[in-house]
């Protein structure tokens, strides 16, 4: 494997830093909405799937 001396490390981490495209301030927002919404479905999905478990294996207990 080639080494790299530092001066062309840091020219080749420019090259690449300007090939990055940042998204807008509109894609931020919007894509931080959407995940704020996933998360609060899937928070209420996982609260039902655990009451429904709770439930379950009290009733289990209740039995034994």
């Amino acid at each position: 494997m080639a080494k790299t001396s530092p001066g062309e490390f840091f020219n080749q981490v420019k090259a690449e830093a300007r090939k990055v495209v940042w998204p807008t301030r509109q894609e931020t927002t919007t894509t931080a909405i959407f995940v704020a919404i996933m998360m609060l479905i899937l928070a209420v999905f996982f609260l039902g799937i655990d009451s429904l478990f709770g439930m379950i294996v009290r009733f289990l207990l209740s039995l034994a």
